[in-house]
């Protein structure tokens, strides 16, 4: 299935380039949803802000990345979960992360910038702007990102569900987009949801939030 999609991204993307080629990226994120003539697909830059596939609870599954400083980060993770609240208006979401790492609990909370142009989420970590490609997989329960796409060097995906457990299927198009950009499937760094930290913190943010709302 993704034999086209592979197709696209090398012939298209161009090593050198400074800025990813992303009009003909978004061919291969956009090959991948599964959009009727009943729900004809809107432009790309749009459904990172309207689609529920990006908004609510994500856990993060695995990944695979040939950046040196990505995979060390990677490795740390023991598991992970976090919202998205996407903001109409602003072309922003609010992130709310919660990561064990170490086995303790790490929690962040941020603002993206949602980029209508590119079609790119970033964040400001580190004195710097990190930018990530959004693929849309077919089955709305996952999605994943995608980095550095016009650098075969440090290129990457991470891979996302909407449950800490995603099934054979799901993981399968995970597989298969790590081969399109040339990734072993023995370089995939998994999490473990059995050893997540976050439960307590999770449920006590909860808690104050609902809080909040019953006081306005």
């Amino acid at each position: 299935m993704l034999d086209l999609q592979c197709e696209l991204l090398h012939v298209h993307s161009s090593p050198g380039a400074s800025v990813p080629l992303f009009a003909n990226w978004r061919e291969v994120c956009w090959s991948l949803v599964p959009w009727t003539i009943e729900t004809p697909a809107p432009s790309l830059p749009h459904l990172l802000l309207a689609s529920p596939q990006l908004s609510g609870k994500w856990f993060y599954i695995a990944s695979a990345s040939r950046n040196a400083g990505y995979k060390h980060s990677a490795k740390t993770y023991q598991a992970a979960f976090f919202y998205f609240d996407p903001s109409h208006k602003e072309d922003t979401i609010q992130l709310r992360a919660y990561s064990t790492i170490g086995n303790q609990c790490v929690y962040k909370s941020a603002l993206l910038n949602v980029h209508r142009k590119e079609g790119t989420l970033s964040i400001h970590e580190n004195g710097r702007e990190q930018f990530a490609y959004v693929w849309l997989t077919k089955d709305p329960r996952t999605f994943m990102f995608a980095y550095f796409l016009d650098d075969k060097q440090n290129m990457g995906l991470s891979f996302y569900g909407d449950r800490p457990e995603v099934t054979p299927e799901q993981m399968s198009e995970f597989h298969e987009a790590i081969g399109c950009i040339d990734i072993d499937k023995s370089e995939i760094m998994y999490t473990d949801e059995k050893k997540d930290q976050c439960g307590l913190l999770e449920k006590q943010h909860e808690e104050e939030r609902k809080e909040k709302q019953e006081e306005a």
